[in-house]
């Protein structure tokens, strides 16, 4: 048999072992969360047995008790201040960066690979190093326990990322549909809404779902800067753990639920998530 009819067998051979191994990964990454899900459903004796049981019986109980059914406090406010904190900054963040990445990609300003170093730069710092700095100015600013000062640092915190990420988006775009427009005599606020941002809205999407899961997931500072009012779910979800008693079940219910929003809205913006992250990836 000759080596060019043993080079496709060869081929289909590695491609299959390449496949095997993306499945085996999936499942790798799937099966905590699949364990989480099978735990929420279980008692709280159940859930704490070790090793675990795989065909103790199923109940709703710990989602009841994550809805205030045994008396607790109720989720919503906390889910609700997540909603308007996570919305709110994406669409800031969105309207910060469009302009700016377009001011670096396309109609580039002096020394535009400085101004996006700089803008990665400021994620070096770690964050516990200015939560000191960041609560005295709140407190000073009578900002503490209020939802809008998370949503300006959330805002503050990923638009370093978000110029980043769609300044390579921005700069696939073809110079001459832009040039196109201006000889038409369309203004820059036409050419962004009109041109640029139908070209780029797979890389705006993935933009903005990055931005929403790190504003979703963010603990730190809102474990920091918020009490009761601004409460995000994050917050809320810590305070099921507690040195005393079983609530293994009951905080397995809790995540799950918290993370409905990010798990529905990376379903939703599948697609346009796996083009926009694709772009500039072959030229």
């Amino acid at each position: 048999m000759s080596t060019t009819a043993l080079r496709p067998r060869r081929v289909r051979g590695k491609g299959a072992g390449l496949g095997l191994l993306a499945w085996l990964l999936g499942i790798a990454f799937f099966l905590p969360i699949a364990w989480m899900a099978l735990t929420s459903f279980h008692s709280e004796a159940d859930a704490a047995t070790n090793p675990p049981s795989f065909a103790a019986a199923l109940t709703l109980d710990g989602y009841r008790e994550f809805f205030g059914a045994g008396g607790g406090a109720s989720p919503w406010p906390a889910l609700i201040n997540s909603t308007v904190a996570s919305v709110a900054s994406t669409l800031l963040v969105l309207l910060l960066a469009f302009p700016a990445a377009y001011a670096l990609s396309i109609n580039r300003v002096r020394k535009w690979t400085d101004v996006l170093f700089f803008f990665l730069s400021t994620k070096m710092l770690p964050a516990v190093a200015g939560l000191l700095p960041i609560y005295l100015f709140a407190k000073n600013a009578g900002m503490l326990d209020n939802i809008w000062l998370l949503v300006i640092l959330y805002t503050s915190m990923n638009l370093p990322i978000a110029v980043w990420m769609m300044q390579s988006f921005l700069a696939e775009i073809p110079v001459a549909v832009i040039e196109a427009a201006r000889v038409d005599g369309a203004r820059l606020p036409t050419v962004l809404a009109r041109v640029v941002a139908p070209i780029a809205l797979p890389g705006i999407a993935a933009t903005a779902l990055i931005c929403f899961i790190f504003s979703w997931n963010e603990l730190l500072f809102a474990r920091v800067l918020t009490g009761v009012v601004a409460e995000t779910a994050p917050v809320f979800l810590t305070g099921f753990i507690t040195s005393q008693g079983l609530f293994l079940a009951k905080v397995c219910a809790a995540s799950l639920v918290i993370s409905l929003p990010v798990l529905a809205a990376g379903f939703a913006a599948q697609d346009k998530l796996v083009q926009g992250l694709s772009l500039g990836a072959v030229k």
